[in-house]
């Protein structure tokens, strides 16, 4: 990814605000006669300097897309923010009728905006349609083995059957989002959910299907994950066939101001 990019800078258009010079987290750009440019090609690609630049001077090659002005309507209001937050629960269970492909878009969108660090951007996304039972049914068959030995620890897996539907509770689609760093995984699947809400869907993480899928050669031949690849999270996506009617307590949060 690196090496597919170029910073240019317009001498024509550079005022030599030094804007970018104090945002550039790589320490990769100085003033020469008035003007800014790049020390080396071989920085994080972060496109901090062609953000900030208030004259459109800094370009960076090797881009599908290009850079949209702000106008300040990207602002989020915190209540809303926080109430949305604070609506959403585990769904399991979901109502029948596929996911649009414009929500799912959108849903990996989200996944894809997010930052990563270093500017790493080494989130994937496999997303399940055809494939799901298929997938479903490698995990479950992995679980019916694993559970007796589970049983003899853990008072829930006494009580826990694995069904057919037992990872992915009769969902439409799914989202497994895929990444070297766990972090930069779990960052991009937060914002994907909350891309999925918005479009008035459900969301379950399935932690048990990414344990099937780190423990499974079968599954993880089936999902197509090359060596080195993790299964950071997996986002169970449907129309929810319930409806919460007001939002569930929790523990205050444990703070300290130092």
């Amino acid at each position: 990814m690196r090496f597919r990019h170029e910073i240019t800078i317009d001498a024509a258009r550079c005022i030599g605000c030094g804007r970018c010079i104090g945002d550039c987290p790589a320490s990769n750009l100085a003033v020469e006669g008035k003007k800014v440019a790049p020390l080396t090609q071989a920085c994080i690609m972060c496109a901090h300097c062609v953000a900030v630049c208030p004259t459109s001077a800094v370009s960076i090659s090797g881009f599908d897309e290009e850079p949209r002005p702000l106008d300040g309507a990207e602002t989020l209001e915190p209540a809303r923010l926080l109430a949305a937050i604070g609506a959403r629960r585990s769904m399991r269970r979901f109502a029948e009728g596929p996911v649009s492909d414009e929500a799912i878009a959108d849903i990996v969108e989200a996944g894809r905006l997010t930052p990563t660090g270093k500017n790493a951007q080494d989130v994937s996304y496999i997303v399940l349609r055809e494939r799901l039972d298929r997938c479903e049914q490698l995990a479950v068959r992995l679980f019916r083995r694993i559970l007796p030995f589970a049983r003899l620890v853990d008072a829930t897996a006494r009580r826990t059957e694995v069904d057919e539907h037992f990872f992915f509770k009769g969902a439409p689609a799914v989202i497994v989002v895929v990444a070297k760093d766990q972090v930069n995984g779990a960052l991009a699947a937060s914002n994907m959910e909350l891309a999925a809400q918005a479009h008035g869907l459900g969301v379950l993480y399935s932690g048990f299907f990414v344990l099937a899928a780190r423990l499974s050669p079968a599954l993880r031949r089936e999902l197509g994950l090359a060596r080195g690849q993790k299964v950071v999270t997996a986002l169970v996506v449907g129309h929810p066939a319930v409806k919460y009617h007001r939002t569930a307590p929790k523990e205050p949060a444990d703070v300290r101001f130092l």
